[in-house]
């Protein structure tokens, strides 16, 4: 263990040692939540009850992490079927265009905010007065978790084994092979990850240095890359009702069943996966390899009916609230009261957003190829460039003038000073 750094506790929210006995660990059954519930074991000599919410990660065996964090010696192992709940976080992030710096589409912040409330509820359930953490000092979930649940709870108090004990990711394997421990991660396969049903998050290895080439075959978990997506398009429709996904290719299923569906078809097309650096809430950057194809999907549909029944001073309010929706959400202020109300616009804005969309998906390209909608402001008869009664052309010249006349003055203006500045030159 490095022993070289001390943590020193400066935060009002942050628990000491013998000041509780049973702590409410967020237990994923990875290697830092495996290796802390043994470590909160030892160091705070106190009882450990293990917490897994179930937000729609598939690659997890929810059965076996409850047995590994019993065998670990947790008092209890709890599991949270949240999937309906989160899924309605998804929709939120629909009809806000999700996006954060370019592809991102926030699922792991959004997995913060549902894991942080479910949190606090069981710890009032179990009489806890602590919730541990798997978070680094360097990371943003610390600052999601521990802001969103003394928000929700200013009574509860938190401890981030992470920063306490300042291990690498070396130090830990070490750790959890000393101890015991079952990890996947080793030294040779060095990538962890962080999944729901919205987003799967690579991290660590080659992906850490912008520098290096990261094996992305290697790396995905849900897409293929171009070259291994089919030779041949394939075309889906999504139907909107207020700007939520119900329904695909005529079929209605609730929203988790098409979030499902359209993971395992944009990732079999090669969509929806993106190498970002990105600005940390602490002031880092860093890179990760981000893999959201059902959320590329839905975005892209949603964005595209959006322009098309909205105008564009609609459309231009829109992607400003759609982007400082998606840095709050990003940045650990999802209950921050701004929020409420550009929930409000974005929900209001949304209302019209209702109808199909159709995406062909091809080597990694996402295309809107068709949509309609019964609140669409395409008019043929306006927009056809053949002959039509309905757009008066006797019109557009005296537009012209009146449109041009405040650039044409403010150009003639300058170019009139600059002559002058230049005959006074010569003089």
């Amino acid at each position: 263990m490095n022993t070289e750094q001390t943590y020193t506790k400066v935060a009002s929210h942050e628990a000491y040692k013998g000041t509780f006995d049973t702590c409410l660990l967020l237990y994923s059954g990875g290697l830092d939540t495996s290796v802390m519930l043994k470590w909160i074991q030892q160091e705070y000599n106190c009882e450990v009850i293990a917490l897994t919410i179930d937000i729609g990660q598939t690659a997890d065996n929810l059965d076996i992490i409850k047995e590994k964090a019993l065998m670990l010696g947790a008092k209890d192992a709890l599991i949270v079927d949240a999937k309906d709940d989160f899924a309605q976080l998804c929709a939120e992030a629909v009809k806000a265009n999700a996006d954060y710096q370019g592809g991102y589409a926030l699922g792991c912040p959004l997995g913060r905010v549902m894991i942080s409330q479910i949190a606090v509820r069981i710890a009032a359930e179990t009489g806890c007065q602590v919730i541990a953490h798997g978070c680094t000092g360097k990371g943003n979930d610390q600052v999601r978790f521990e802001g969103y649940i003394t928000t929700l709870n200013p009574e509860l108090k938190i401890i981030a084994p992470v920063r306490e004990w300042a291990m690498g990711r070396d130090e830990e394997l070490k750790y959890a092979e000393e101890n015991g421990i079952p990890v996947e991660q080793t030294k040779e396969s060095p990538y962890s990850y962080d999944e729901n049903m919205w987003a799967n998050t690579g991290e660590g290895g080659e992906i850490e240095n912008p520098s290096l080439v990261p094996p992305i075959e290697k790396i995905l978990k849900w897409c293929n890359t171009p070259q291994q997506a089919p030779d041949e398009p394939e075309m889906v429709q999504i139907h909107f009702e207020s700007g939520v996904p119900v329904g695909i290719n005529g079929e209605e299923k609730p929203l988790k069943e098409i979030i499902y569906e359209l993971n395992a078809l944009g990732g079999k097309h090669g969509t929806g996966y993106f190498h970002l650096v990105e600005d940390r809430i602490v002031g880092l950057k860093v890179r990760g390899i981000y893999e959201n194809p059902a959320a590329t999907l839905l975005i892209q549909a949603h964005k595209n009916l959006e322009q098309l029944v909205s105008t564009r001073e609609e459309n231009e309010l829109k992607h400003f609230m759609d982007q400082k929706w998606a840095y709050l959400c990003y940045g650990a202020k999802y209950f921050e009261p701004v929020m409420d109300n550009i929930r409000a616009f974005i929900d209001k804005q949304n209302e019209k957003v209702t109808g199909e969309v159709r995406l062909r998906l091809y080597k990694g390209n996402c295309e809107v190829v068709a949509l309609s909608s019964p609140y669409s402001l395409f008019d043929e008869n306006l927009a056809t460039f053949n002959t039509s009664a309905d757009f008066n052309q006797n019109a557009s010249a005296g537009f012209i003038e009146l449109w041009n006349l405040p650039q044409k003055t403010a150009y003639q203006l300058k170019n009139k000073k600059k002559k002058a500045s230049v005959a006074s030159l010569q003089l």
